[in-house]
């Protein structure tokens, strides 16, 4: 550095740099952080991932560059004209002596005053209770039929269709058209969620649109929306822009889906899942039913087992009525061999006794006696063959063989005898047992007789 002296002072001169250093530390030292709202024109996006633009109001404007490290977390995407409100740092560039902003954050330029409207009424809501988790109803597993309220023209809805197309195919879908964004956005999806609300015809709705700003999104932010939502009788599912952005609908819905590709999948179920659910299913039926056709058929054979013929039954009882009736035989020729013993010996007396009278009457007796038990031995002999015919005939009538034989018929359902209608119903397939054989048939209609 050259220094210059005059006679009328003794001023140091700087060098450009030195001056241009000076500066830039008088600069970044005065105004380390700063606050500045304008609009964004030449805006330059290389493929560096940098944003150059200029911010400029209507007297003046600044350079400005955003590198890509910090202009990733902006939330919407800039364009020229657009309103902005930067954090910025003020730096001097010494070779070109060009004052720039270096900027940390940007947001739309009205987007301070919507979040403090937002967070207003978020507040509000909650103190009122319209976000407590007793309210949430609960989703379907497998919805029939979804209605999407969003723009028909929109990725949302694109991404939306094509998630319940791969996973659950069989939901029907109704696409109600709607404003998502601007003045009259709000009404316009107020208007369409009632309707669906209001015709009972769908198992959820889902309120969805893309990412965007807070000021995209600020339809989904209105008081009688949110309110609408929390009164609403269907499950309400909330998809509104990305899975950082968050609006009141979010907090007052049934769920809030992260991205409408999420919200379609947490209403769809997964059809392959689906479907080996069913294969695992079929299997334990399978199984289920082997177990039980195998302790049925254990059961019949042991009841088989058990059945006894009733020629079986007949032949036992004709068995035990030859016995007693030997038994009846031998006692009466016991109580003969008695009588003729006693008679003897009454006959010894009497000729021991020789009394002509007493012969005679004592012969009478005898001749009583013995007509006495004639007779008693005819009767007894009687009354057991007519008490055996009596036992083979109640046999006979409750024998299933007679019964067959008579034209009667024996109705079974599942192995079990019918008795009343009520043990069958119409479709039911049933089995009717006859004289000589078996008819498989199936139930048309019942009746039942008074």
């Amino acid at each position: 550095m050259k220094n210059f002296t005059t006679s009328a002072s003794q001023e140091t001169a700087f060098s450009v740099s030195q001056l241009n250093r000076q500066i830039q530390q008088l600069l970044e030292a005065s105004l380390p952080w700063i606050l500045v709202e304008g609009e964004i024109s030449n805006l330059a996006k290389p493929g560096s991932g940098h944003w150059y633009f200029s911010l400029k109001d209507d007297k003046a404007q600044i350079r400005c560059a955003m590198f890509k490290g910090k202009n990733s977390a902006v939330r919407f995407r800039p364009k020229d004209g657009d309103m902005v409100r930067l954090r910025a740092r003020v730096t001097f560039y010494g070779p070109r002596g060009d004052c720039q902003l270096s900027v940390e954050s940007m947001e739309s330029a009205g987007e301070g005053a919507l979040q403090q409207a937002f967070e207003r009424l978020k507040t509000s809501l909650q103190l009122e209770g319209l976000f407590d988790a007793k309210h949430k109803k609960p989703l379907p597993t497998k919805p029939e039929r979804v209605a999407i309220i969003t723009s028909p023209i929109g990725a949302a809805v694109r991404d939306m269709i094509i998630a319940f197309r791969r996973r659950f195919p069989l939901t029907e879908l109704t696409i109600l058209p709607s404003l998502v964004q601007g003045q009259d956005a709000a009404k316009n999806i107020l208007r369409q969620l009632q309707r669906a609300d209001d015709s009972g015809h769908f198992d959820a709705i889902v309120l969805g649109r893309g990412g965007g700003s807070l000021e995209d999104l600020w339809s989904f932010n209105d008081e009688a929306l949110a309110r609408a939502v929390f009164h609403a009788k269907t499950p309400i599912v909330s998809a509104v822009g990305h899975e950082t952005d968050f609006t009141i609908t979010d907090f007052v819905a049934d769920v809030r889906a992260a991205t409408p590709t999420a919200a379609a999948e947490l209403l769809s179920p997964d059809r392959n899942q689906l479907l080996r659910q069913i294969e695992q299913q079929e299997k334990q039926l399978v199984r289920r039913m082997s177990r039980i056709l195998e302790q049925g058929q254990q059961q019949l054979d042991f009841m088989i087992k058990r059945i006894r013929h009733p020629k079986e039954r007949i032949e036992q009882q004709q068995t035990q009525l030859d016995q007693l009736k030997r038994r009846l035989q031998q006692s009466m020729q016991r109580k003969v061999s008695e009588q003729q013993t006693q008679t003897a010996n009454l006959a010894h007396r009497l000729e021991r006794n020789s009394p002509t009278r007493r012969i005679v009457q004592d012969r009478q007796k005898l001749i009583d006696i013995d007509t006495r038990l004639a007779r008693t031995l005819s009767n007894t002999l009687a009354n057991k063959q007519t008490a055996f015919a009596r036992v083979i005939e109640k046999l006979n009538l409750v024998s299933p063989l007679n019964t067959l034989s008579r034209g009667y018929a024996i109705a079974s359902k599942d192995k079990q005898v019918i008795r009343s209608i009520d043990d069958v119903e119409k479709g039911d397939a049933i089995k009717i047992r006859v004289q000589n054989g078996e008819v498989s048939c199936t139930v048309k209609t019942t009746k039942a007789i008074s």
